[in-house]
């Protein structure tokens, strides 16, 4: 039996199976919506409301209280509230979205049912979802008392901006190639399992180190997550040299560690003599339009966490996401992005071999397509998914209480590759 039948089997949408082999199973989009699902939309409420605190407006607690259910909606949009963040600094004016108000009503397969966005809403405890085709926002709703001038927090999408800074960062000529050693940007690093590792064994997490990140409270990235916090404790970089046992060759086989995020994160600050933040501001942010600053999590040495916690308002996400869209739309190189959203088939990192169901780029997700799609994931329901063929992105934020593997995962995927059969047809043939 194939991973495909088994997918199919056990309840993934038959718009996934369709897409992904071709069956000609498509959403459909129909009739007009008088509620106009382009223009922004608000609810105080959402999926479980009470047991997320809407009895006290959602309550904003102390980083302790991060993962706690009552804490999670304001946690996740104040996140620099929490704790010290450096501004990503937007532009003088924003680069225009439009709205596309003639309406319609999308639909969506899963589980046998027949479903549509807002019965999706209904079930999910997500905070926000926007929906842009090309510049056309379609669709922007938000949950649980969230506004669209809220930052919302990235988790580990923010991996996939370091990426691209990366790949920024060669064209300078500030990183001569991903050939390069970790230690030969990091001094610090010298001799360490990290240090010893390759650009691109970091960016396609391949390391080989052994890092455990499993969100038990237990594991590596907890650990290194609360030293790295803590002032008293080594840096960043000498931190890390707490992890070089090498379990694998590099490039040989995926293992997912924040760790590889933070090292091309110091990699990066080493090169280029600049924060992340303000690296990232010069070269994305303000190039693509950003209409608000963003926020990014400094550790207990003010350097950023490079493998998560950028706080952003949807619509610069998804202008993000478009950038990706149109292959770097003249501000990161082209090849890089193709190159970095792309997994060779039949490699370690392809589709169905990475994971049962993704594959991996440079510190992205690629998804099991008959085309190039991709997508960036961040823990507890967090996702930008990318189309460039029909340049459709979706963006969600979203509190669900499972960090992975949270089975309300794969109907968002079925939503997304309906959609993608809506609304980019012509593109999907």
């Amino acid at each position: 039996m194939t991973f495909l039948s088994v997918l199919c089997r056990f309840g993934a949408a038959a718009v996934v199976c369709g897409l992904i082999a071709g069956t000609g199973a498509k959403a459909e989009v129909s009739g007009a919506d008088q509620a106009k699902p382009c223009e922004p939309s608000f609810s105080a409420s959402g999926p479980d409301a009470e047991a997320y605190g809407s009895g006290r407006n959602y309550p904003l607690g102390t980083i302790a209280d991060r993962s706690k259910q009552d804490f999670m909606v304001a946690t996740f949009s104040n996140f620099d509230r929490l704790l010290p963040a450096h501004a990503v600094l937007p532009p003088a004016a924003p680069s225009p979205l439009a709205r596309d108000c003639n309406g319609a009503a999308w639909h969506y397969e899963f589980e046998g049912e027949r479903r549509t966005v807002d019965q999706y809403l209904a079930r999910h405890p997500a905070t926000g979802l926007l929906i842009v085709r090309d510049s056309t926002i379609l669709f922007e709703r938000y949950q649980y008392g969230r506004r669209d001038t809220d930052r919302l927090l990235s988790n580990s999408m923010v991996k996939t901006m370091v990426a691209m800074l990366v790949g920024i960062a060669i064209k300078e000529g500030k990183i001569r190639s991903v050939e390069d050693l970790a230690q030969d940007y990091v001094p610090e690093m010298k001799g360490s399992g990290y240090g010893q590792t390759s650009l691109r064994a970091l960016l396609t997490m391949s390391s080989g180190i052994e890092f455990s990140e499993r969100y038990d409270g237990t594991d590596d990235a907890f650990a290194f997550s609360r030293d790295l916090r803590r002032s008293d404790l080594p840096n960043a970089a000498n931190l890390l040299r707490r992890y070089s046992t090498r379990a694998a060759p590099p490039e040989t086989k995926f293992a997912y560690a924040g760790s590889q995020t933070e090292t091309l994160g110091l990699v990066l600050m080493a090169a280029t003599g600049k924060r992340l933040a303000d690296y990232l501001s010069e070269k994305i942010w303000q190039p693509m339009g950003a209409e608000d600053e963003a926020s990014w999590t400094v550790d207990g040495h003010n350097q950023e966490q490079a493998y998560c916690c950028l706080g952003a308002r949807l619509r610069d996400y998804a202008r993000f996401g478009l950038l990706l869209a149109r292959n770097g739309g003249g501000v990161i190189p082209e090849a890089w992005v193709i190159e970095a959203t792309t997994a060779p088939e039949g490699s370690f990192r392809a589709p169905r071999v990475a994971t049962p169901f993704y594959g991996y780029g440079y510190q992205t997700w690629i998804m099991p397509a008959k085309r190039r799609m991709f997508a960036m994931l961040g823990t507890n329901g967090q996702a930008i998914f990318v189309d460039p063929a029909s340049k459709l992105v979706l963006v969600h934020t979203a509190v669900r209480l499972k960090p992975r593997q949270d089975p309300a995962a794969r109907e968002l995927t079925a939503m997304w590759f309906g959609l993608v059969r809506g609304l980019g047809v012509a593109a999907a043939r």
